[in-house]
């Protein structure tokens, strides 16, 4: 893994974006640092799902995100 005071170019960049999301650089997104296109569509793809167009609410999505973690013995 690379961490955030290492990161260069795009990695960065997503890297950057999380801070401004979150505060910080979960791990999840470090595990992916060694291809930063990766990272950037799996955060494509996690931001469509909990905030794009759905019939779920913000905070039914939140929940499910929470109880599949918790069902998967996965820290959310």
């Amino acid at each position: 893994m690379i961490p955030p005071e290492k990161a260069e170019g795009k990695l960065k960049a997503e890297f950057d974006k999380a801070v401004r999301r979150a505060g910080k650089v979960f791990n999840i997104l470090r595990i992916q640092s060694l291809n930063a296109e990766t990272l950037k569509a799996s955060m494509h793809l996690y931001l469509a799902s909990m905030y794009g167009p759905s019939g779920l609410t913000r905070v039914e999505r939140e929940m499910l995100g929470t109880v599949v973690s918790w069902a998967n013995d996965c820290f959310y």
